[in-house]
């Protein structure tokens, strides 16, 4: 009996490992056929993850390996000389508030606020609402902006009038930082990463970096809490002005 037991079990693996590739394969079919972009085709791995019962891979974290000052220049530089003021100013509202790209694209006209240079960002990262915070002497830029793209919904918007996906801000860094001949690879997600290492080197606490980042860490949650933005703002644009791109 015990050994009719263990026949089944052994037998039952590779079917349910079948059957598990055999979706993965469904959906690859599925995204070429109905040309999902990238932002849709997450969501569908996400849903079939969750349907499927599938544990992600735990991967060792690894601090990401961050640009130079010399190289930062060099990429803004580049982007300058291109002369589209939109990625200009797309790329360093990424490194000046640490945004996530998935939040830049859909950050609208209505939530920026110009004048206390801060940008609302709703329903963030686990369902969060926050605010970012840029330099003071960006909000002119900012302000030139909004003014030239009135019409826009959508703070970032296509010729098309339609918000950015995700992918094609990726594909826009990847293009500058391959433009300025930067070995190594840039994404949006390492200017994240810079911005808040360049944050903590000037002082800044990780409590109030959580504020602005969108970051819950267990360990400071309760210190986290009892912050309030301004305590944060006065912090952040004097630290900022010791970053020179």
């Amino acid at each position: 009996m015990a050994s009719q037991k263990t026949q089944k079990s052994a037998n039952f693996a590779p079917s349910k490992q079948k059957a598990k590739s055999e979706a993965v394969k469904k959906v690859l079919r599925v995204a070429r056929q109905h040309r999902l972009n990238y932002d849709e085709f997450i969501y569908v791995c996400q849903q079939v993850r969750l349907k499927l019962k599938l544990k992600k891979e735990k991967k060792e974290k690894r601090l990401p390996e961050l640009l130079s000052l010399a190289e930062l220049k060099k990429f803004f530089k580049t982007i300058q000389k291109y002369g589209d003021i939109q990625h200009e100013l797309m790329l360093k509202l990424l490194l000046y508030t640490a945004v996530r790209v998935s939040e830049l694209v859909n950050i609208r006209v209505a939530d920026v606020d110009a004048d206390g240079c801060k940008i609302f960002i709703g329903n963030g990262k686990g369902g969060k609402d926050r605010y970012i915070l840029f330099p003071s002497s960006f909000s002119l830029a900012i302000k030139a902006y909004l003014d030239a793209h009135n019409e826009n919904e959508f703070l970032f918007e296509s010729r098309l009038k339609q918000p950015y996906t995700s992918r094609r801000i990726q594909q826009i860094v990847r293009d500058y930082a391959d433009q300025a001949g930067l070995e190594r690879t840039v994404h949006p997600h390492l200017l994240r990463h810079q911005m808040l290492t360049f944050l903590t080197s000037q002082g800044i606490s990780d409590a109030k970096i959580q504020l602005i980042s969108g970051h819950e860490s267990r360990k400071s949650l309760e210190l986290y809490q009892h912050l309030s933005l301004e305590a944060v703002e006065k912090e952040y644009q004097s630290a900022i002005k010791a970053l020179d791109i």
